[in-house]
């Protein structure tokens, strides 16, 4: 039984990091419509920082986007942490929880986001797992599509793999704009027709940030550099097969000025707007 729940975020947000806590915690309102952070790096932080976070939990809408949730996985879900994630949202009222449709553990932490075989198999216990982590969580999981730098054995593409979880698993989307871009240029699909591919019903929101040219075969997902022309452009196509969802800014690292990070989020913004998103 799912619990009612704040009501979502609307707008144009920024993902917060620690490197930006300061300059958040005196700007940011007026400047994001919503801030979203890992739980994994704020749980059971407190002093000066757990404060400055409440002090933001306070003035402005969240959204937590996991890191080890390891949904795509063989080992057992870590039931503490799926349980101090739960204490995490309710206690500072977040408006979604989302997670990688990936694997980032088994023997171990990987801290990093492996591919899975696009396979009914996967398709069925992934699902399995998500209808567990929503049980728990009391409320709606939200999956992402993941980079990718290589591809394993499976039936599906990338497209109908994260549609039959999404309708196996009865969950939403966090649909990555610049995740579709860099697969579809190491993959060599149409980026255009993925995201037209994707059931508009369960888009929850979406993610923007910019990647790496490794070489010219070869995109990385980095998230610490502008979003590059391509990658909004695909933003507005989304917007108008799917229109305009909550959309987010993240940079890991290599932070500019924060005043450049609001200049992308007034560019989210301002194409929500053309769309005719108030």
């Amino acid at each position: 039984m799912q619990q009612t729940m704040p009501s979502f975020v609307s707008g144009a947000g920024l993902g917060l990091r620690r490197g930006l806590l300061a300059a958040l915690q005196d700007s940011a309102v007026g400047q994001v419509d919503f801030l979203e952070v890992a739980p994994e790096n704020w749980i059971g932080i407190g002093g000066r920082f757990g404060r400055q976070l409440r002090a933001l939990t306070e003035r402005l809408p969240f959204l937590c986007h996991g890191l080890s949730l390891n949904l795509g996985g063989f080992a057992p879900l870590d039931m503490n942490l799926l349980r101090a994630i739960k204490a995490f949202l309710d206690a500072h009222g977040i408006r979604g929880y989302s997670e990688h449709l990936s694997a980032c553990a088994d023997d171990g932490q990987l801290y990093d986001l492996m591919p899975l075989p696009f396979c009914e198999a996967s398709v069925q216990r992934i699902a399995q797992r998500i209808r567990t982590v929503q049980d728990v969580l009391e409320r709606p999981l939200i999956i992402e599509n993941v980079s990718a730098y290589a591809r394993l054995p499976g039936e599906m593409d990338e497209a109908d793999f994260v549609n039959a979880v999404l309708a196996e698993g009865d969950c939403r989307l966090l649909l990555d704009i610049n995740n579709v871009y860099v697969n579809s240029h190491n993959f060599a699909f149409d980026p255009h027709a993925y995201i037209a591919a994707m059931p508009g019903e369960r888009i929850a929101y979406l993610h923007m940030a910019g990647h790496a040219q490794h070489s010219a075969e070869l995109k990385v997902d980095t998230h610490g550099a502008p979003v590059c022309d391509p990658v909004w452009a695909l933003l507005e196509h989304a917007y108008a097969l799917h229109g305009v969802r909550p959309t987010l800014l993240e940079r890991d690292f290599n932070f500019p000025p924060v005043s450049e990070l609001y200049a992308e989020v007034a560019q989210i913004r301002a194409l929500q707007r053309q769309r005719g998103h108030d």
